[in-house]
């Protein structure tokens, strides 16, 4: 059985955490890698096959003949299956299906997108909680512990701490091995910056009762999990890291490559395993917004087209998006040389240093709720404490 500690992780991500993906952050040193969600329903219609000529293992959905899930030999030993369910029937009927060809299961109870909460799926599952530990029990007591698999879960924060705490507790009995904490509430997106506020009280709970932790929300590099261990006296947390990855999988490294190798790469894995719309999908979140060469290929119709923009990013020394490495947080970009990424990275690390040096109860376990008037938009993540009579302000 696999263990989640200090592990450094790919996130689920729809589309974007596909097997291109994945083989390139498995190259740069991630740990593990989570598969996009994949709902239970679809997946117990799906006919397991063997593809000789790819050399992979693949799931094809009954009804159309569409490809829904491909794995590689490359990710044995590291991959994580994540399960979109509402119903501890049909999630342990789809896990048991897939369970030979994957190294777990993990319960997506995070997500608040309409496609998956619509039907008490994802974030939709913290309201429910009954339901969610329902899931949670029948997928380790059916599937984890015969195969022995780990069964685990990614969840998002309540607004409140107390809340979050006993949701936390419960989740934690019943069996799991590994809990990943999205360090927004489900009402924040993407653009909003994580708030870590909660961690210094809820790692310890969850680690007193046996679950490893992971961590998500604008994680950037490998020096993230570094700092965390160190401000927080963990050597065993993980960290997961999604759209810095989704932008440039080699910020698995502690030295990542600059986009247009990267995207390069990609591409290369992409001709080999992946249709050309999602590989232009993939391609097109490496090439920087800004770069010349972006709109061309989103332009392209084949992969024929996709490799002659790409040849010309290659020889191009003068397009500085894509001659540097592109940093993506919160939805925004940014552009470093390899030295300018480090010196951001430090720059987070000094940040984090602050944030947890001046972390209070007092402070820092108030309500997370937007709605309540003392709090203007905490959803923002800008922690503001009182040190030495001075505001002090603090983004991670």
């Amino acid at each position: 059985m696999i263990n989640y500690g200090s592990k450094i992780c790919l996130a689920p991500m729809v589309r974007s955490g596909e097997l291109p993906i994945r083989l390139a952050a498995l190259k740069y040193g991630c740990d593990l890698v989570w598969t996009p969600e994949l709902i239970d329903r679809k997946l117990i219609t799906c006919v397991r096959t063997v593809n000789q000529p790819l050399g992979t293992i693949d799931y094809i959905e009954g009804k159309n003949q569409s490809l829904t899930f491909r794995t590689h030999p490359l990710e044995r030993g590291k991959l994580i299956l994540q399960l979109g369910s509402s119903n501890a029937k049909y999630a342990v009927e789809a896990a048991l299906k897939v369970i030979e060809d994957v190294d777990g299961i993990d319960l997506n109870c995070g997500c608040p997108k309409h496609f998956s909460i619509h039907a008490g799926m994802g974030a939709a599952l913290l309201r429910t909680p009954d339901v969610l530990c329902e899931i949670l029990e029948a997928l380790v007591e059916k599937v984890g512990r015969p195969n022995n698999k780990p069964i685990s879960c990614k969840i998002r924060l309540l607004p409140e701490y107390e809340e979050t705490k006993m949701l936390v507790e419960r989740i934690c009995r019943t069996g799991i091995s590994n809990l990943t904490i999205h360090c927004r509430t489900p009402i924040m997106r993407n653009r909003q910056d994580a708030v870590w506020n909660y961690l210094p009280r809820l790692i310890p709970i969850i680690q007193g009762l046996g679950v490893n932790v992971i961590i998500n929300g604008n994680i950037q590099g490998v020096e993230d999990l570094f700092s965390l261990q160190r401000e927080l006296k963990n050597d065993q947390l993980g960290i997961m890291i999604a759209e810095a990855a989704e932008a440039n999988p080699s910020v698995f490294s502690r030295d990542p490559q600059i986009q247009k190798y990267v995207v390069k790469e990609v591409f290369e894995i992409c001709k080999k395993y992946h249709s050309f719309s999602g590989s232009k999908f993939l391609i097109t979140n490496i090439i920087h917004g800004k770069s010349k060469y972006y709109q061309q290929a989103c332009h392209a119709k084949s992969f024929e087209d996709m490799e002659i923009v790409l040849n010309k990013i290659l020889e191009d020394n003068d397009d500085v998006r894509m001659n540097k490495i592109t940093n993506r947080s919160a939805q925004k970009f940014s552009s470093f040389t390899l030295e300018e990424y480090h010196q951001h990275m430090k720059k987070r690390s000094e940040s984090m240093s602050q944030f947890f040096s001046i972390w209070t109860e007092e402070h820092m376990l108030k309500s997370l709720n937007p709605a309540k008037k003392q709090d203007k938009r905490v959803s923002d993540a800008v922690h503001i404490s009182k040190t030495d009579n001075k505001r002090v302000k603090v983004s991670i």
